[in-house]
């Protein structure tokens, strides 16, 4: 008992330990999965940042490239207002020339297609020229105005090519309350005589509201802030839990056009994504806190647990290969000795070698060839014993049946002098026929019922039409399945000798043949007197009676025996009464097609 189970012991061990390593292993690649999910994760979201602010740079930076070419246009092309410059004879002529003018300025802002965002477009030529076009009211001081600011003579003096944008106060003492900022893009008049810039400009200021207007355009669950190359915030979406200093230290640091970087601001961990448009200067950026990106939890799930899973299956299955091949010859014996426990007494060549475990192979398969001699002496002589009970169980209801048939004879020789015994003995004829075939004979339904309605023409002759017998099958396929000779029979005679007969009236005996689950039912009722709840317990058990001349005590045990003998101890006979009313016996047995 011991060494048996020593292997099942090192076994489990060995799959318990490598178990144990398995899962530590899945552990560890779940977590290696989810880090590199969660950090694929915000790559992805970080890219997408970056795509909404490509295309809220590439609005802006169209929108400046027109603003740019207005202003261009106004500085470097005399033929836009040439018709003002030509004129000037008399006072009519150059009213005209003016409306004239300032007409060309407006429609060279509406083509633009941002017209609603240019606060005030001036173009100024001293003693020549002075006209203005935009969305606010403008005043005959405006041109006295801008040169007054204090920005004005660091934007004229720019170089030619930079137009870079800076958020400036409003020189314009009209609206400087509601507006008071804007971006002014200045230019000298490229065709004017003037000797100072300052005599011949052209002034274009920005309204802010181009940038907050862009950005509604985006989703309102975004964070994006807009400054000019200085920092100055122009416009913004949901910053309100950002510091700004913190954003623009983090930018200042970093000068590439384009970029991201993990941050801490404003004590949350976050993705700072930024573009710098190359002409206008303006720097775009969309803080991106980590515990705000959504991480799908059933595809988190699904996934770790197909890591998690498949890790463990291929670790067991690694770990049960290796123990196949360590512990094999041990294996083999166990199984060898649970063959032999199962009944399987072949001798097996593989678990002998030229070890020690082959020698204890050698010598288990030396027992186990004496053991199935052993054995095949017992089946056989268990076999002629359960032969020899049936051939007595047989030889049981074959005298009686005889002498029943006989007395039945008596009775017609009695009563008739007719060709009825002529009917009666060609049905016993037949019986006695079928009976000499064999002791153990299995037969077909049909065959067995054929056996039967003899049986009954005898005793229906001999109790002149005392009962009556109906047959039913469910299936026309049940007629060919497989049954003992002289099952049905002898339940019948019961039926008449014990139900029928003893209740003194016309009764009837209903035969109905069924199957379910591939188990063959015969169910034979009476509407006898019954048999009582106590005869009942011992009427299969009790073979000690035998009452008058029929088969009471005998013929129910006897069958009951022989289908267990033949078929097994779950199936025989089974028996439901009520006194007065009636007896059914059921017969159950494997179904045989």
């Amino acid at each position: 008992m011991n060494e048996n189970k020593i292997p099942v012991t090192f076994r489990k061990r060995i799959i318990l330990y490598n178990l144990l390593v398995i899962v530590c292993i899945a552990f560890l690649i779940s977590i290696f999965t989810y880090s590199f999910y969660k950090k694929d994760v915000i790559a992805s979201e970080a890219g997408n940042s970056a795509n909404r602010l490509h295309l809220v740079a590439s609005r802006l930076e169209i929108a400046c490239n027109e603003l740019i070419n207005i202003v261009q246009n106004c500085a470097g092309r005399k033929s836009l207002f040439l018709a003002s410059i030509l004129s000037g004879r008399d006072s009519r002529s150059s009213e005209e020339s003016g409306i004239y003018a300032a007409n060309v300025l407006r429609d060279l802002c509406a083509i633009s297609g941002y017209n609603e965002y240019i606060h005030k477009i001036t173009v100024y030529e001293k003693d020549s020229l002075f006209i203005q076009a935009g969305t606010a009211y403008g005043s005959s001081n405006d041109a006295e105005s801008i040169m007054a600011a204090a920005w004005f003579d660091e934007l004229l003096n720019k170089n030619m090519r930079e137009y870079t944008l800076t958020l400036r106060d409003n020189p314009f003492p009209l609206n400087a309350k509601t507006i008071p900022q804007l971006l002014p893009l200045i230019r000298p008049l490229q065709y004017s005589r003037k000797e100072s810039p300052k005599d011949a400009w052209v002034c274009l200021t920005l309204s802010p509201r181009l940038f907050q207007d862009t950005l509604e355009l985006l989703s309102q669950d975004s964070s994006i802030l807009i400054m000019t190359d200085d920092f100055s915030p122009v416009g913004s979406m949901n910053m309100e839990a950002f510091s700004l200093a913190e954003i623009t230290a983090f930018l200042g640091s970093h000068p590439e056009q384009t970029g991201n970087l993990r941050v801490q601001l404003s004590d949350m961990d976050c993705i700072l994504i930024w573009e710098r448009l190359s002409v206008s200067g303006l720097i775009l950026c969309e803080v991106l806190p980590l515990k705000n990106i959504s991480l799908n939890p059933d595809a988190i799930r699904a996934t770790l647990g197909l890591v998690f899973v498949s890790s463990i299956v291929i670790g067991l299955s690694l770990s049960l290969l290796f123990i196949r091949y360590l512990t094999r010859p041990i294996m083999r014996l166990i199984a060898h000795m649970d063959s032999i426990s199962s009944g399987n007494f072949a001798r097996n060549p593989d678990i002998e070698s030229n070890d020690e475990l082959g020698i204890i192979g050698r010598q288990i398969n030396e027992m186990s060839s004496h053991v199935s001699d052993l054995m095949e002496n017992r089946i056989r002589d268990e076999q002629e014993k359960m032969n020899l009970e049936i051939k007595m169980l047989q030889a049981q209801i074959n005298p009686h049946f005889l002498y029943n048939t006989l007395d039945s004879i008596k009775w017609i020789a009695t009563m008739q002098h007719n060709a009825g015994i002529v009917k009666v003995v060609s049905a016993l004829s037949s019986l006695l026929k079928n009976m000499a075939k064999g002791f153990n004979e299995k037969v077909t339904v049909r065959q067995e019922l054929d056996f039967l309605d003899n049986y009954i023409t005898i005793e229906k002759i001999r109790y002149i039409e005392l009962f009556d017998v109906e047959i039913s099958v469910d299936e026309p396929s049940l007629y060919d399945a497989r049954i003992i000779k002289l099952t049905l029979q002898p339940l019948v005679e019961n039926s008449i000798f014990s139900g029928i007969e003893p209740s003194g009236k016309p009764g009837l005996i209903q035969i109905h043949i069924f199957s379910k689950e591939q188990v063959l039912y015969i169910s034979i009722r009476d509407n006898g007197v019954g048999i009582s709840e106590e005869n009942i317990a011992r009427m299969l058990t009790d073979t000690s009676r035998v009452a008058k001349n029929y088969m009471s005590g005998i013929g129910l045990p006897n069958v009951d025996r022989r289908i267990k003998l033949v078929y097994g101890p779950e199936y025989g006979l089974e028996i439901d009464s009520k006194v007065g009313l009636y007896t059914c016996v059921t017969v159950s047995i494997p179904l045989e097609i």
